[in-house]
């Protein structure tokens, strides 16, 4: 017997194969931190650390920061 597919498990499948993997959080932070490091301004790192206060990138970035008024 044969069954045929309901437009939901269409949908899905067709999801399913264009919806790419999600990102793992932990890499984009840890690119997003080596892309201000790389900018080298403190301008950059500011933004950096307000957009990822709580992060364990967060401190590096404050530490570089205070390299940088020296």
């Amino acid at each position: 017997m044969v069954k045929n597919a309901s437009a939901d498990e269409i949908r899905k499948a067709t999801r399913d194969e264009t919806t790419p993997p999600a990102r793992d959080p932990e890499i984009a932070v840890a690119e997003e931190y080596q892309a201000a490091r790389q900018r080298g301004t403190a301008q950059a790192l500011e933004l950096f650390i307000a957009r990822h206060p709580d992060s364990l990138y967060a401190e590096k970035a404050r530490a570089d920061l205070r390299l940088l008024s020296k």
